[in-house]
């Protein structure tokens, strides 16, 4: 195999909680209006025919504890708390039995979003790429392996920006649950190891700006924090 003409940034792994070795970060996908509340604040009614997915790439990664700039190109910049499932073995056309053995673990994540942008796009039927697949927009809490948690059930979900509590729901409002999702995406990609999908967001989103602390959970699972500094 040739040299490559030039280096490109490492992507963090995701710290394991009892292990020394981290979670490597290969695909991210994330599941589109997943809880119906969410749904009806973005102006959307959600339904039961298939879920739907967009993706981030792996360099969009930052860890829990991160400081980092407001992005470039939007003057609405969201927060959006996720439970992110990771990926532990090969999958493909699973089963629900496959989709549930195949889940390595979980951990808290924050989806932000560029929302004007991801809603001009929307508007004219265009890729949300702009608005979603963002530098440091996919930021991932240190986790939790499955055997180590009970069940996802009733975890409450919850989000707050300078101490105040912005969204604050249940894992029960998920429309589409993990294993559901495992089975669909895997009927369109052989899933891996190092792939995470983040599962969707509850009501309360909203914009921040440069100088807020954004801080979330989930029940059972270590939080995730994260600074907003201004545009570099």
């Amino acid at each position: 195999m040739s040299d490559s003409l030039f280096p490109l940034p490492p992507v963090p792994g995701i710290p394991v909680r009892g292990e020394t070795a981290t979670y490597p970060i290969g695909r991210i996908f994330c599941v589109g209006r997943n809880y119906a509340a969410h749904a009806a604040e973005m102006g959307i009614e959600v339904d039961r025919e298939k879920p739907f997915y967009f993706t981030k790439s792996p360099a969009s990664a930052v860890l829990s504890g991160a400081s980092v700039p407001y992005p470039s190109g939007t003057e609405n910049y969201h927060y959006e708390m996720e439970l992110a499932l990771a990926i532990s073995a090969p999958v493909f056309r699973a089963t629900p039995e496959q989709a549930r053995d195949a889940i390595y673990g979980y951990c808290c994540a924050l989806d932000m979003t560029r929302r004007d942008l991801q809603l001009s796009e929307r508007a004219k039927q265009r890729p949300w790429s702009l608005g979603k697949d963002v530098e440091n927009s996919a930021v991932f809490a240190p986790m939790t392996k499955a055997v180590d948690l009970p069940a996802i059930r009733n975890q409450r979900i919850h989000l707050s920006v300078n101490g105040e509590i912005r969204q604050d729901g249940s894992l029960t409002e998920l429309i589409w649950k993990l294993d559901e999702i495992i089975v669909h995406l895997s009927g369109f990609y052989h899933l891996r190891p190092g792939d995470l999908i983040l599962t969707g967001t509850p009501a309360g989103v909203g914009p921040v700006v440069a100088g807020d602390v954004i801080e979330g959970g989930i029940d059972g699972l270590d939080p995730i924090h994260l600074t907003l500094t201004p545009l570099e």
